[in-house]
């Protein structure tokens, strides 16, 4: 008879879960300190100021900022993130309105036209000594 009684077992039945590699926090995204920015194998994102590096190469924001992506080399990019307060200084330095919009407000002083005199009347005046 032509049956097969044992079978082999299929080889080629199981997949693995993904490993969840990549960019986590894009450009110019504000991130907090210790938030992950790539999770790479290798180094193909390399850490710049206000990064750090892990030893599974993922990019790590180490102070609170603006992230930015630049070019290293032809293949390769540098990320670092801006402190959130040098970007608001950036940008006011840049911008007067934004710069207008962060200063203090002035003091408010009285204008000239509203400011009281004090009365002059006899009736308000000191009593005079007249005995």
């Amino acid at each position: 008879m032509a049956h097969k009684k044992a079978g082999g077992s299929v080889k080629n039945g199981r997949d693995s879960v993904g490993q969840r590699l990549g960019v986590k926090a894009g450009d110019g995204q504000l991130v907090p300190a210790g938030s992950i920015i790539v999770r790479q194998r290798g180094q193909t994102c390399l850490s710049g100021t206000g990064t750090g590096i892990g030893r599974d190469y993922t990019v790590f924001a180490t102070i609170t900022g603006r992230v930015r992506f630049e070019h290293a080399t032809k293949t390769k990019k540098r990320i670092r993130v801006i402190a959130a307060d040098e970007v608001a200084a950036a940008a006011a330095k840049s911008d007067p309105v934004a710069k207008a919009a962060t200063e203090k407000p002035a003091a408010k002083t009285s204008s000239p036209r509203r400011t009281t005199k004090p009365s002059t009347d006899d009736a308000t005046a000191a009593p005079s000594a007249e005995a």
